[in-house]
């Protein structure tokens, strides 16, 4: 089994090392620009393996597509980080036209390869790459729902005093600050979160969970990397190991929630075909309000894409 992440930065970097450490691949391909980086930086990771105790083994190349055939999972980081005061939007002409390449690129040489954006702005840039790959709706997506939902989980754990793993939670909508959190499928051990929390620090969760990307910005002046590298490992996992893991993932929807030819973070079904199944939740007014908000952000910057000379 042969995974691609492309891009070497801290969050291409952190998620394949996660990969490795969980030998949840055989193979793992780390792939830059950046002459010497991706080579660097998989032989450091190589080094840790008789301390860490696997054997997934990891390579690195300099822009070297054919190095990557027949991957069966690649993860696509590559884009210019966001800088303080920058808004995810902001990078939209850059980043697109990076994406556009690489994925063409890994059609190239991995025609079967199931894709994983992280790249911002996140729901644009799965639009782009579904664009550019010419391939099933089930092949393309999105990592973002999985990353918020951590942190999220990460802060409900905080203020209740609790394991983050008895804390299950759904969030959808656009990958940004119209995400929409949903306390209704929050629950801490089975147990309902708005019986936990007063809906006061509850609602000041859901805001620090919206903004939790610029959070993190605004402190390292860079994006985050841990969690986002982490979040996309961990959907690589339930692909290759068939898991059928319900993740919420950016999907491109044909009428599910009311939405049409879109990219948007829903629950789905995730194992070795992809994006295997949509999960259709009832939304009551107020929550189906939110997504359809959501929604018109993530539409008004597939129009700028659409302005542009990109795809």
């Amino acid at each position: 089994m042969k995974v691609t992440v492309v891009g070497a930065g801290n969050v291409g970097s952190t998620c394949a090392n996660v990969l490795a450490h969980n030998e949840i691949a055989n193979e793992i391909v780390l792939l830059d620009i950046k002459e010497g980086v991706a080579e660097g930086k998989a032989l450091d990771m190589w080094e840790t393996s008789p301390v860490n105790l696997y054997d997934s083994r990891i390579t690195g190349s300099t822009n070297d597509y054919a190095k990557t055939a027949g991957s069966e999972v690649v993860v696509i980081t590559s884009g210019i980080p966001r800088k303080p005061g920058m808004s995810r939007d902001d990078l939209i002409a850059t980043n697109a036209g990076i994406v556009k390449s690489v994925t063409e690129n890994i059609i190239k040489h991995s025609p079967d390869a199931k894709i994983i954006i992280v790249s911002n702005p996140l729901d644009v840039m799965c639009y782009t790459a579904y664009l550019s790959a010419k391939v099933d709706k089930s092949k393309v997506m999105g990592m973002a729902g999985v990353l918020d939902t951590a942190r999220y989980r990460s802060f409900l754990a905080m203020e209740l005093n609790v394991s983050p793993k008895d804390i299950q939670a759904l969030l959808m909508g656009g990958h940004g600050d119209t995400m929409v959190p949903l306390p209704r499928y929050t629950t801490v051990g089975g147990i309902p979160v708005t019986e936990l929390i007063e809906k006061e620090k509850l609602d000041a969760i859901i805001e620090r969970t919206k903004f939790g990307g610029g959070e993190i910005v605004k402190l390292l002046g860079t994006s985050a990397w841990y969690a986002p590298g982490a979040a996309a490992a961990q959907m690589v996992e339930a692909i290759v190991k068939d898991q059928k893991r319900v993740l919420p993932v950016c999907s491109w929807l044909e009428g599910e929630y009311g939405q049409d030819k879109i990219y948007l973070g829903v629950p789905v079904v995730l194992g070795k075909n992809g994006i295997e199944k949509i999960i259709e939740v009832d939304l009551n007014e107020d929550e189906q309000a939110l997504l359809n908000d959501s929604a018109k952000a993530v539409r008004n910057v597939m129009d700028v894409l659409e302005g542009m000379d990109v795809l």
